[in-house]
C-alpha cells in the first residue's frame, strides 16, 4: 500500500475548511463586529480541529472525504467548523488584558489590539453562538440525532467542565506548583477537550459502535494532551516569529508547564508516549482505514509552531 501523503491530504481539506468557515460566518453582522469575527477566524491557523473531525469521519466511513455523500461531507465539515469557531472565540478572549494579555496571534495583532477590548469581547461571544448555529444549519438531511449529539458534545467541551474550566484552573495556578496529575487535568480541559470533541463529533458522522467510539475518545484524549506538551516544548525552543505568538510567555508569567515540571527531554518523550497510546487505541479497535488520524497524530509531535 502506498504511503499516506498527509501534506496533500491537508492542503485539499484546509481549502474546503476555509470555504466552509467563511460560509458559517454571518454576512450581515453590524460593523466592526462582523469584521472582528472574520478577522479572528480567517487570520491564519493550522485548522487542526476540523482536520481531526474530517479524519475521524473518514475512519468510520472507511473512505476519503471526497468519496462520501454530500450530506456526510457537509456534516463533517460543519462539525469541524463549529469546533474551530469555539477555538477562535477562546483565543480572542484568552489574548485580552484580563486573561493572558497578549498582543500577537498567528503573527498578527490580536483582536483586542486591532478592534478594541469591547469589540473583541463581543466577537468572542458571537463566535460561540455562531458555532451552534453552524451545527444546526446546512443539509436538511443531516440526522437530528447527529445534531443533538454534536451540540451536547461541543457544549460540554467548551464549558465549565471543559475548555473554560481549564482556563479557570490555569488562571488560578499562576505562581503555584502543580504536580503532574493536576497539570494533566488542567490541560485535558483547557486544550484537550476541544480536540477530543472534534474527533468525537467527526466520528458521529457515520456508522460507529461503542468500541470505536471509545477508541476515538482515547485517541482524542492522548492527542489533545500531547498537543499541549508539544506547545510547552515549543514555547521554550522556538522564537516569536516562528510561533506567531509571544515565545517564552508562560515562563515569564510563572505558569506551570510540562517542561517546568518534567524537564525538556522528558517532556518530549512524554509526548511521544502519548501519541503511541493514541495509535494503539486505533489499532485495538481495528480502525484499519484511519490513515489520516494516524498521520495527524504524528504531525502533532513533529510540528514546529
Amino acid at each position: 500500500m502506498a504511503q499516506f501523503d498527509l501534506t496533500s491530504w491537508m492542503v485539499q481539506r484546509v481549502d474546503e475548511i476555509d470555504l466552509a468557515l467563511d460560509q458559517c460566518l454571518p454576512t450581515s453582522a453590524p460593523e466592526p463586529l462582523g469584521e472582528a469575527m472574520r478577522y479572528s477566524v480567517t487570520n491564519g491557523g493550522k485548522r487542526v480541529r476540523p482536520l481531526l473531525a474530517l479524519a475521524a469521519c473518514e475512519a468510520v466511513n472507511h473512505d476519503a472525504t471526497e468519496n462520501l455523500s454530500p450530506m456526510v461531507r457537509d456534516a463533517a465539515l460543519r462539525a469541524g467548523c463549529a469546533v474551530e469557531l469555539i477555538h477562535a472565540y477562546s483565543l480572542v478572549h484568552d489574548d485580552m488584558p484580563c486573561m493572558d494579555d497578549d498582543v500577537l496571534r498567528r503573527g498578527k495583532p490580536t483582536v483586542h489590539v486591532q478592534f478594541g477590548e469591547a469589540q473583541a469581547l463581543l466577537a468572542g461571544d458571537a463566535l460561540q453562538a455562531q458555532a451552534f448555529d453552524c451545527l444546526l444549519s446546512g443539509d436538511a438531511d443531516i440526522p437530528g440525532d447527529w445534531r443533538l449529539a454534536w451540540c451536547r458534545t461541543l457544549a460540554g467541551a467548551a464549558g465549565a467542565m471543559g475548555m473554560a474550566g481549564g482556563q479557570g484552573i490555569d488562571l488560578a495556578s499562576v505562581g503555584r506548583p502543580l504536580d503532574q496529575p493536576a497539570l494533566e487535568h488542567m490541560h485535558a480541559l483547557k486544550t484537550g477537550a476541544l480536540l477530543r470533541a472534534a474527533v468525537s463529533m467527526g466520528g458521529l458522522c457515520g456508522p460507529i459502535d461503542a468500541e470505536v467510539a471509545r477508541a476515538l475518545t482515547t485517541y482524542g484524549q492522548r492527542v489533545g494532551l500531547a498537543f499541549q506538551v508539544v506547545d510547552d516544548v515549543l514555547d521554550v525552543l522556538s522564537d516569536t516569529a516562528t510561533l506567531g505568538k509571544t515565545a517564552g510567555k508562560d515562563a515569564a508569567a510563572n505558569k506551570p508547564t510540562f517542561v517546568s515540571l518534567l524537564g525538556l527531554d522528558p517532556a518530549k518523550r512524554y509526548a511521544d508516549r502519548l501519541i503511541a497510546e493514541a495509535l494503539g487505541a486505533l489499532d485495538a479497535a481495528g480502525l484499519a482505514e484511519a490513515h489520516a488520524l494516524r498521520a495527524l497524530a504524528m504531525h502533532v509531535v513533529a510540528r514546529t509552531h
